[in-house]
């Protein structure tokens, strides 16, 4: 099977041409990450997601760029490749970097985390799949598995990268970062009974912070983050989402000081701010 042509499709959707990423999604048999096939793939759409089986059990039928049921009694499913592998970029990380990984999942892209940096730690809160990431990533030595929601960050990091939907960027992660180090998260909103609600998830936008600066970076649709959602901030961020307002942030400010007109969306301990 050519898993070359698989991660070349996908960093052609996701606007990639970073050859260390191409590589690290050619490495890894997503396939080994989703269970025995066949498989179920989700069929795209407004509303709730529906889902169709695969034909057999050919690991080609989820090596292209399609989102693949872990669980479709709870939605759960593998990520958009071309969407994860467009964060991943982002966050630029080096071969030498330290990554964490809070929403591990099954271990697919904790997996390709581990290709491009030299250390990653992944935590996944729900007890299932992280069991199933622990076993999933026994080959990738540079990784170590934790279960949990992500309060303790088991150290120090280059990048972190947080793939569940919070309404603001927890303190002790930002302590987290080293100097230079860069946090991506999707800063998201709750749309009860929502008709378009695609599988009990939210929408937002990606947040992307390095050394204090700070920008929004493009939209998402995801599941909750355990333990980082603060109903007080959900006006501001859903007026900053829906009026445009995160165009404006620039910078991530930590700073004691009143809310005023340069704050976008301004928290106990964080502002997202113009200025």
């Amino acid at each position: 099977m050519n898993r070359r042509f698989y991660a070349e499709e996908v960093a052609a959707v996701a606007g990639v041409d970073s050859e260390r990423l191409i590589e690290a999604f050619a490495r890894v048999p997503r396939e080994d990450f989703l269970g025995p096939g066949p498989w179920e793939i989700v069929l795209l759409g407004e509303g709730n997601p529906a889902y169709r089986w695969t034909p057999d059990a050919d690991p080609r039928r989820v090596n292209h760029n399609v989102v693949v049921a872990i669980d479709s009694s709870r939605n759960l499913n593998n990520g958009h490749p071309s969407s994860l592998a467009a964060w991943i970029d982002r966050l630029q990380i080096g071969p030498d970097d330290s990554v964490l990984h809070v929403g591990a999942g099954t271990g697919y892209y904790t997996a390709i985390l581990a290709g491009l940096a030299a250390k990653v730690v992944g935590i996944e809160v729900d007890p299932q799949l992280a069991s199933r990431a622990r076993s999933n990533l026994v080959r990738w030595p540079n990784v170590s598995l934790h279960e949990g929601d992500g309060s303790v960050t088991h150290g120090t990091f280059d990048a972190i990268f947080v793939n569940a939907g919070a309404t603001h960027p927890r303190p002790e992660r930002l302590d987290a970062l080293r100097p230079g180090g860069r946090l991506l998260l999707p800063i998201t909103v709750t749309v009860p009974q929502a008709p378009l609600k695609v599988a009990n998830t939210n929408p937002g936008m990606m947040l992307l912070v390095r050394d204090g600066e700070a920008r929004f970076t493009g939209p998402v649709h995801i599941y909750d983050c355990a333990g980082a959602r603060d109903a007080s901030l959900e006006p501001a961020l859903r007026k900053a989402l829906f009026a445009g307002g995160w165009k404006q942030v620039r910078r991530l400010r930590r700073d004691p000081h009143q809310p005023g007109p340069g704050c976008v969306v301004h928290g106990a301990e964080f502002c997202l701010a113009i200025e």
